[in-house]
């Protein structure tokens, strides 16, 4: 089976230091820091990362759930939405919002709208992340 990686490398303390982040095919590289993933300070964090993952995979898996059932898309556009919030625990990703948008034709919304479920609970990042309380979908068609 197919092994992806990434590599994380972080210097000095957890609020004052800062690292960088390389994805293994070397397509992107970026900094990340304490203001980066806990306020909104430059960079990237591991949070944006998971959003662009799970809007990547979902996307893909919609597509092959629609071209399985006859229907070609022009388009699937994805925005996931990953909330960072306190819990007893400590920091815990508690939510994550899918918004898609598709164009096809010749689809109701009523079919589009039960594909988009099959393909959100189909999804791997889905499944990887099924420990997030609450995995939301907004589907529309364009």
């Amino acid at each position: 089976m197919t092994i992806r990686d990434a590599s994380a490398e972080w210097h000095g303390t957890l609020k004052e230091g800062s690292g960088h982040l390389r994805l293994g095919s070397g397509v992107f590289e970026g900094a990340y820091s304490f203001p980066s993933r806990f306020e909104n300070g430059p960079g990237t964090n591991p949070e944006e990362l998971i959003a662009a993952a799970h809007a990547g995979c979902f996307s893909m898996a919609l597509s092959a759930i629609l071209g399985g059932e006859g229907h070609t898309p022009d388009s699937i556009r994805t925005i996931a939405k990953v909330h960072l919030g306190a819990t007893a625990a400590g920091p815990t990703i508690t939510r994550i919002e899918l918004e898609t948008q598709a164009s096809i034709a010749g689809i109701t919304a009523e079919d589009f709208e039960r594909l988009a479920q099959k393909a959100k609970a189909a999804c791997l990042v889905s499944r990887a992340l099924a420990g997030v309380a609450s995995i939301t979908l907004k589907a529309a068609l364009a």
